[in-house]
C-alpha cells in the first residue's frame, strides 16, 4: 500500500512513499541527526508523529537502529552491515534534510 504526501522538504507536488521508503528515509536521517526530537521536527511536514514513531520503533525492533539513552538514535551498522541503497526518488529528500 502506498500513501501520498505533500513533500515540504523537496517542493514536489505529491510523492508516494511506501513503508519501506519511510524506513529508509528515517535511517538516512538518523545518520545526519541522531536526536529523535530533531528527526520528528525534520519530518513534521511530511510524516505524522505516529508514522515517525512507528518507523523508529520498527527500525529498533528489527535491530537496524539502536537507542542510546532517552533521545539518541544510532544506525546499527555493526549488526546489519551498510545502510540500504537509497532509491533515486528519495535522494532529493535526503539531500534537503
Amino acid at each position: 500500500m502506498k500513501l501520498y504526501y505533500r513533500c515540504s522538504l523537496c517542493d514536489k507536488e505529491m510523492i508516494s512513499l511506501s513503508m519501506n521508503d519511510k524506513l529508509i528515509l528515517i535511517q538516512y536521517a538518523i545518520g545526519k541527526y541522531d536526536s529523535e526530537n530533531a528527526l520528528k521536527e525534520k519530518f513534521n511536514g511530511m510524516l505524522s508523529q505516529k508514522e515517525i514513531e512507528r518507523a523508529i520503533d520498527t527500525l529498533v525492533g528489527t535491530q537496524r537502529v539502536r537507542r542510546i539513552g532517552t533521545d539518541v538514535l544510532q544506525n546499527n551498522i555493526s549488526h546489519t552491515g551498510e545502510l540500504p541503497e537509497l532509491p533515486d526518488h528519495l535522494k532529493s529528500i535526503v539531500q534537503s534534510l
